[in-house]
């Protein structure tokens, strides 16, 4: 018997490979299948399942690439949803037989109303592991707003009611010893305070975790609902991916993976009204870009905030990333349904730099640089890009708050004839933010390197005192 979590950190997803007697399954799956599919060949083992533990909004799944490509049978819970493909619409307490193991089906509705969890009854009969999906996470449970625009008359209060009754009736009688296996962890905006564990016992998230604790369904609704905020756009769209169907990844890698002259990177720019995606570390994108191009690092949360940021998945992208690493920005785009990269700028930046076309630069200064500036001028704007509950838990003081999740609203709080001194946690966000503007005509922002972790370190700001967050939101 084999279990194996397969924990993607950019999108803070677990997927699991589970095996018995040569037989396999999968859940929960990343859009890229390939690995998976070679794992089981490795193992001499064919791949029977594909488990779903719910239509994911927050990445699109492999569940359709892997069914066809391996023979697998797809697998959800209880739904009443038309899908574009095949798949078996599972009833509760099902089961099915893997190897010499078995996989029952637990209906556990609340984050969304076809949300199961998976239990795993080994190879001699015992209850091992329970895959959870978004219904609980180590430390937390998934947020019950998500598919109140999926099924009408739905409420996040109804759903929050559902997840109550899902957790007393379905998942708490269960044994202490199970290990719990959730679909994600800390970074996942699926949840408003997850833990960075990926894996605990179910008898320990019973002492521990907050929605786990005696309470009254009315008190619970209450306690899940406080601190939400409105989910990543992009999250509907990718509902409907998963629901519907989508292009073959093969066919996404053959669209995106197309090198382009900088002349030919220019001519599809102009023509095609592209947006134009750089890939590279935020401190290197600021010496040296194509004019009107975003960064959006590849090394960091990338997924997530380029669904946060880019609010049309049929958007045509046309990619900057360093040299080798241009496959993996078009997969990891595919991940969250942005199928559309039409090429990348082959040689990078510096092709562009060499062959004469514009540049433009974005100042980026010290900590030490923006101490002095204050000293001689104490009115200076400091903007603080970080989430707003990031910012409540503690800011320079007089620092205004325009969170770069909901840019477009931030925007309004900067005057294009100001200078505004940028920064977030650690430098990431705050380039996003930046580059965002800086395409859109506002000419005057700086950016502060190293962000708040380097300002409080320094001693030279007045820091506001620390409040531990109620939600990471």
């Amino acid at each position: 018997m084999k279990i194996e979590q397969i924990y993607t950190g950019c999108l803070a997803q677990g997927a699991y490979y589970i095996e018995s007697e040569g037989e396999a399954a999968v859940i929960d799956p990343l859009r890229e299948v390939q690995p998976y599919i070679e794992k089981a060949e490795r193992r001499n083992a064919k791949i029977k399942y594909v488990f779903e533990t719910h239509f994911h909004a927050d990445f699109v799944s492999g569940h359709k690439d892997l069914a066809a490509k391996t023979g697998a049978k797809i697998v959800y819970g209880p739904t009443g949803m038309k899908m574009g493909f095949e798949a078996i619409v599972a009833e509760d307490n099902q089961e099915f037989t893997l190897g010499k193991m078995k996989i029952r089906v637990i209906h556990t509705p609340g984050h969304t109303m076809e949300s199961v969890c998976y239990l795993l009854i080994n190879e001699e009969g015992k209850e091992e592991a329970i895959f959870t999906g978004d219904t609980l996470f180590i430390g937390d449970v998934g947020r019950p707003d998500l598919a109140q625009k999926v099924i009408k008359d739905l409420t996040q209060e109804k759903l929050a009611a559902h997840l109550y009754d899902s957790l007393r009736t379905k998942l708490m009688p269960l044994s202490d010893d199970l290990i719990v296996y959730p679909a994600h962890g800390a970074g996942s905006a699926c949840g408003k305070n997850m833990s960075k564990e990926t894996s605990d016992t179910l008898g320990n998230q019973k002492k521990t975790n907050y929605a786990l604790q005696p309470m009254t369904k009315e008190e619970f609704v209450k306690e899940v609902l406080t601190g939400l905020t409105p989910p990543p756009a992009y999250f509907p769209q990718n509902v409907l991916m998963n629901i519907q169907g989508y292009d073959s990844i093969d066919e996404v890698l053959e669209r995106g993976v197309r090198p382009l002259t900088p002349a030919e990177f220019e001519a599809a720019a102009n023509e095609t009204g592209a947006l134009i995606l750089d890939t590279r570390e935020a401190q290197v994108f600021a010496k040296g870009f194509v004019p009107n191009s975003i960064n959006i690092g590849i090394d960091g949360s990338f997924a997530v905030w380029v669904g946060a940021m880019i609010p049309d998945l049929k958007q045509e992208i046309l990619v900057i990333a360093d040299e080798g690493r241009e496959e993996e920005v078009i997969t990891r785009l595919a991940r969250v349904g942005y199928d559309y990269a039409i090429g990348y700028l082959a040689g990078g930046f510096k092709a562009w730099k060499e062959s004469g076309h514009e540049v433009d630069s974005i100042t980026s200064i010290t900590v030490d640089e923006l101490a002095k500036i204050k000293e001689g001028d104490p009115q200076i704007h400091i903007l603080d890009v970080r989430k707003n509950s990031e910012y409540l838990s503690e800011h320079v003081v007089d620092a205004e708050n325009a969170p770069l999740d909901y840019i477009n609203d931030s925007m309004l709080k900067v005057d294009k004839n100001k200078t505004y001194y940028v920064h977030c946690a650690g430098g990431y966000r705050s380039m996003v933010f930046n580059s965002i503007l800086r395409a859109r005509g506002y000419d005057n922002l700086i950016d502060v390197a190293g962000g708040f972790k380097a300002i409080k370190e320094s001693e030279k700001f007045k820091v506001t005192d620390y409040v531990c967050p109620t939600t990471l939101l």
